[in-house]
């Protein structure tokens, strides 16, 4: 029997607007524990949330992006459930008229569009943090209240790497947006994945399975993977009743999903619209507004780069793949720089360093100015490739300027005609032997003796003009 998994995904991000949700607590990352919040953030009674517009107008925004229907009025929602991470018992979410609902994006997945459609987007408040010890738990009001965006996607994507692609596209937008910094290493983004199998020409839906809170991309590829390989098991052992719709966590350690308890329906959380928050009319004018804002997203920018600039889809996709070096590459072009020019260097030396090194490209040395300075040098003959990357090293560990550096150790080329004249006119005077055999028709001396003069000068010495000065001399 061949089966087909289908999968869905519910993308949780914090949005980085200055303060939280509904109170007035600061929304900044802080390792003291429960030293952002107020009484609305612990919930003391009488106390009442203001709605952040700011967090609304992000929220509009990645819609937009999302190409999501905007609701006229603006409805918040009670969320009841009793767990010590909501101070309230509930939460403050939207269940009525979500921010945006029916949108649709297209991801790219091993060079092919691929189609993801959005059951709604809504704005809620994060719960607070809990550390879980031995025979106690701490909580960290800090994250309680932090306006948190969960994008939800219909039961659309047929493979882990389209589920990948689409999450890394997700994080891409809020980026470029500037809706968010979307860093996992903060907890910022939180994934939790639907995974059900269906008989492959079959239009019925096998029972879904949640892995809850998945904290990294690798993590949903590897949990999508064993929960295909476990529910197939059981569905080919004959044991399709073994798999219930519950709620299951990714063990890293193990390198499997644990189960956590049966999956709780929507009607076990009461929802009801939240009296607390009048509706607000949201404007068309203000969407106009928002829309306006968008940047060009990842993958017009790509387009813009093929079409524009003649760059492979490769080296396009490269640059836009984190929003940082694509602003790189553009300050690069704003200077001046030959976009494929640029383009090699980002994506070969540049990634390469910041790859090894772990740092951003945001925090080198090099800045998009000083690369133009190492390729001005280069394009005048002053040095050479070799020395132009030699150069480049000696700026991001000395953290000098280039021309400061080329002095400091002598990094110029050898282009006067004399000086090399003289130079190859020495090599070619003690090997006589080399020279009869090349004109003996041993055409790959001549390479020798391209070495010889480059070893000679420490690989100083204009290419260009020494082959040329050897080949009038032979």
């Amino acid at each position: 029997m061949a089966l087909k998994v289908v999968i869905g995904l519910e993308m949780h991000c914090e949005l980085n607007t200055k303060t939280k949700v509904f109170s007035k607590s600061l929304n900044n990352y802080n390792d003291i524990p429960n030293s952002s919040v107020t009484a609305i953030d612990l919930a003391f009674p009488g106390t009442l949330p203001i709605v952040n517009k700011e967090a609304v107008k992000k929220a509009i925004k990645m819609a937009l992006c999302l190409n999501c229907e905007i609701p006229k009025v603006l409805i918040f929602d009670r969320k009841n459930y009793y767990y010590p991470d909501v101070p309230k018992n509930y939460q403050i979410t939207q269940n009525t008229k979500p921010i945006g609902i029916n949108g649709k994006i297209d991801v790219e997945v091993n060079n092919e569009l691929v189609p993801i459609t959005i059951h709604d987007i809504h704005l809620e408040e994060d719960t607070a943090s809990l550390d879980h010890y031995f025979d106690y738990s701490l909580i960290d009001y800090n994250r309680s209240g932090v306006p948190l965006l969960e994008i939800v996607t219909d039961p659309c994507i047929y493979c882990p790497e389209a589920a990948v692609a689409f999450l890394e596209h997700l994080r891409n937008i809020y980026k470029y947006t500037d809706c968010s910094e979307a860093d996992t290493k903060k907890g910022q983004i939180r994934c939790d994945v639907n995974v059900s199998l269906k008989e492959e020409n079959s239009t019925e839906l096998g029972t879904k399975v949640e892995v809850k809170n998945v904290n990294s991309f690798s993590n949903v590829y590897a949990a999508i993977l064993y929960e295909i390989k476990r529910q197939t098991e059981l569905i080919e052992a004959g044991k399709n009743n073994e798999i219930i719709q519950e709620t299951r966590r990714w063990d890293e350690e193990s390198g499997t999903t644990i189960r956590m308890r049966e999956k709780v329906e929507s009607i076990d959380y009461k929802y009801y619209v939240d009296a607390n928050i009048p509706k607000i009319k949201i404007e068309k004018e203000w969407i106009e507004e928002i829309k306006s804002e968008i940047p060009l997203l990842p993958l017009e920018r790509k387009a813009k780069y093929i079409k524009d600039y003649n760059l492979s889809s490769y080296d396009s996709g490269v640059l836009v793949k984190a929003k940082e070096v694509s602003d790189y590459f553009e300050e690069c072009l704003e200077l001046g720089i030959n976009p494929k020019e640029a383009s090699n260097w980002i994506t070969s030396q540049i990634l390469g360093y910041i790859n090894k090194h772990d740092v951003e490209i945001d925090d080198i040395f090099l800045t998009p100015k000083r690369l133009l300075n190492i390729l001005n040098y280069l394009n005048k003959g002053t040095i050479s490739s070799k020395q132009a990357k030699e150069l480049f090293y000696l700026i991001l560990d000395e953290k000098e300027e280039p021309e400061i550096l080329i002095k400091k150790y002598g990094i110029e080329q050898i282009d006067n005609d004399e000086e090399l004249l003289l130079i190859i006119q020495n090599i070619l005077d003690n090997n006589q032997n080399q020279i009869e055999e090349y004109k003996a028709g041993k055409t790959k001396v001549f390479d020798y003796f391209v070495g010889i003069i480059m070893k000679e000068t420490k690989g100083k010495a204009n290419p260009v003009k020494a082959k040329e000065i050897l080949l009038s001399k032979l």
